[in-house]
């Protein structure tokens, strides 16, 4: 298919956050069913623990800009195309503000109804986009994929699944790091992800062959080890009762990264205002095959009747 077929189009664009530039594309829509006076709905969407937006995003933002929904795919700062050192820097709070200046960005953009924002979050990005939109009401409708919401609960399952030992060897590549960045000398690093019984921020059994399956062969597979220092407190379902647009959670009942209980958990406090959607697979399935179609068709179901334009 040309670009000319296509049912969208992509443009390249940047956007100041705080003291960096963040990459991005955005996708534009050739149909225009969910546009009113305003414009049409934009999805804000970024990558997980140390994604990048060519890792398996792409089929969704051009999922969703078939659909007629705008999309503005962004790389963090110190990851991808952005700007930002030290590289491979995983921070919850500056990425938390890249999602801030992104929505702020994506208000701006031609074409654009900035009072029908959508953000769409997978895995450490599902607890963001809990956050961000608790932060900032004004958001319109959220969708959290197999989410990272409770940063003590991801420890017990690193802890079940990785043993004490090499939650113990992180730990002290953490505040090896952490010295490192108060004494200005070139960051401690650990893989992203490896295999089962390696240190690294994901090693399940599901993890190497799961994420490298959408990883673009210029990926790196390194971060910075202090922000595993504050994953245990970093606990988005404390947000929840904050929200106060449509929400989605995507759960995933054989996820070993993130445990699905903690979706459960937040659907139900959020009640009214939420859809739970549990699917019977593991971490990674949703972005490739039969995992990323029941996927992407409930959050296109969901983002299309959540942004849908407001009968005048």
């Amino acid at each position: 298919m040309g670009d000319s077929d296509k049912l969208y189009a992509r443009h390249d664009l940047s956007f100041g956050s705080s003291d960096a530039s963040c990459a991005a594309w955005h996708y534009v829509p050739r149909v225009d069913h969910l546009a009113n006076d305003a414009g049409s709905p934009c999805i804000v969407m970024a990558h997980g623990f140390g994604g990048t937006r060519d890792a398996g995003l792409e089929p969704y933002a051009q999922t969703f800009a078939t659909a007629g929904l705008h999309v503005l795919l962004f790389d963090y700062r110190h990851f991808g195309a952005s700007g930002g050192e030290p590289r491979q820097l995983i921070n919850v709070r500056r990425q938390l503000t890249d999602w801030h200046a992104a929505i702020a960005h994506a208000r701006t953009l031609s074409g654009v109804d900035g009072n029908r924002i959508g953000l769409w979050g997978t895995s450490f990005s599902g607890g963001h986009v809990v956050t961000v939109a608790a932060e900032d009401d004004s958001v319109a409708a959220i969708s959290a994929q197999a989410p990272m919401l409770d940063g003590l609960a991801t420890l017990q399952s690193l802890l079940h699944n990785a043993g004490l030992s090499a939650v113990a060897r992180a730990s002290l590549a953490a505040m090896r790091d952490q010295a490192a960045a108060l004494s200005g000398t070139e960051p401690v690093t650990l893989p992203i992800v490896g295999a089962k019984g390696e240190v690294a921020g994901m090693s399940t059994e599901d993890a190497l062959a799961g994420y490298t399956a959408i990883t673009p062969p210029d990926w790196v597979n390194a971060f910075c080890a202090r922000v595993m220092l504050a994953i245990p407190t970093y606990r988005p379902i404390r947000s929840v009762p904050k929200l106060t647009c449509p929400s989605l959670f995507i759960a995933c009942s054989r996820d070993l990264i993130t445990p699905p209980a903690p979706a459960r958990r937040a659907a139900a406090i959020a009640g009214d205002r939420s859809h739970l959607v549990e699917l019977d697979m593991g971490h990674f399935d949703v972005y490739r095959g039969e995992g990323f179609t029941a996927s992407s068709t409930s959050q296109v179901d969901f983002f299309c009747e959540a942004l849908a334009p407001v009968p005048q």
